[in-house]
């Protein structure tokens, strides 16, 4: 018998968490004055703006905090990618799924948030200023998913989240030519070798930063999220019904530290690298001692996550200058509240195209 530590509606409020920690980010970072995060490479100079902050708190601090922080959404969702194909294609499914099948139908899946986000972001980014010189390369290379492999990702890509659609595609191509009932050392292997290519880079140089947006910056959470579901974890029911197997204050103790650790590791470029590891640890226990009604309000922001997360950018352009012009928090609060809006309508777009089938 295999009990899983994680319900459904757990996962689905992690990506809730997941989401509005990547949406706030996105927002919170484009403000000028606001400390910038260590996501692709690793800038001292990022980390004296938080220590700054840490030291010297103002009203700002939580946005400083967000801008720095949030981005770790991001391992969240490669971790429950990589818990989910396990639940899957390794547990539920006995016949033995194609590699061409397999990347054809993840592609599909992932093209149908992708093609009405972005066509509904370029329509707006048209009509507003500071419009993004798009050229057909480019496009094509995004529509196709293969843009994160091109010279300076970071310049081509807008909007910028959406280079997390090339990193699962090719996390999808690993996990099935890699991974896929395979034994759980190829997975360790994997994140050991990933690791290795990037731990001996310039912390600020650009190998770093090519490396990091594409699959092997994106191994250890999506791998984390592989083995965790090959672990039986039988025990008792949680609070929330699922096999947590601790009791929730032992839950909010392992919250605490994982804050602290977060917090402490950002300092050190070795140390960095995990991080992602304590943010999804923090994620889970945090989901844990959630009251139920805060449970049930964060899984209906999972339950449109993928919507979330290709209308933000939207509505991020159309927001963005109420906080550079008038005031950071009335920004802040219309953006969260057009993008809860639009996601709504965006996922009711989507779910208008055809579900694609292996």
């Amino acid at each position: 018998m295999r009990n899983e530590l994680l319900t459904r509606e757990e996962c689905t409020a992690m990506r809730g968490i997941a989401i509005l920690a990547i949406m706030l980010h996105n927002y919170c970072h484009f403000i000028g004055r606001i400390v910038k995060e260590n996501e692709y490479q690793f800038f001292t100079s990022n980390n004296e703006g938080l220590w700054r902050v840490l030291t010297h708190p103002d009203t700002l601090l939580p946005v400083h905090l967000l801008s720095y922080f949030g981005h770790y959404g991001v391992p969240v969702f490669l971790f429950l990618s990589g818990f989910g194909l396990v639940m899957k294609y390794e547990h539920k499914t006995q016949e033995r799924i194609g590699v061409v099948p397999f990347v054809r139908y993840n592609y599909l899946k992932l093209l149908r948030m992708l093609i009405v986000g972005f066509t509904l972001f370029v329509i707006v980014d048209v009509v507003t200023p500071g419009r993004f010189l798009f050229h057909w390369d480019n496009v094509i290379a995004q529509l196709l998913m293969y843009i994160n492999i091109l010279p300076t990702p970071d310049k081509i890509i807008w909007p910028g989240i959406y280079w997390f659609f090339g990193l699962m595609i090719e996390l999808y191509i690993v996990y099935r030519l890699l991974i896929y009932r395979q034994k759980t050392y190829v997975v360790f292997a994997l994140i050991l070798v990933c690791w290795l290519l990037q731990v001996f880079c310039d912390p600020e140089g650009e190998t770093l930063n090519r490396l990091r947006y594409n699959f092997i910056g994106g191994m250890l959470p999506f791998g984390a999220g592989v083995i965790f579901g090959r672990i039986p974890m039988v025990g008792k029911k949680d609070s929330h019904g699922g096999n947590g197997g601790f009791p929730r204050w032992e839950y909010l103790a392992v919250l605490l530290v994982s804050s602290a650790l977060i917090v402490a590791m950002s300092f050190w470029y070795h140390s960095w690298f995990f991080i992602p590891l304590f943010f999804i640890i923090g994620t889970v226990a945090l989901v844990k001692v959630m009251p139920k009604w805060m449970l049930h309000g964060i899984t209906w922001i999972g339950s449109i996550s993928a919507a979330m997360f290709v209308a933000h950018p939207i509505a991020r352009k159309l927001f963005i200058v109420v906080a550079w012009k008038q005031d950071i928090y009335d920004g802040l609060m219309l953006y969260v509240l057009v993008t809860i809006a639009l996601s709504w309508a965006v996922k009711k777009v989507i779910d208008q195209i055809p579900h694609p089938t292996l």
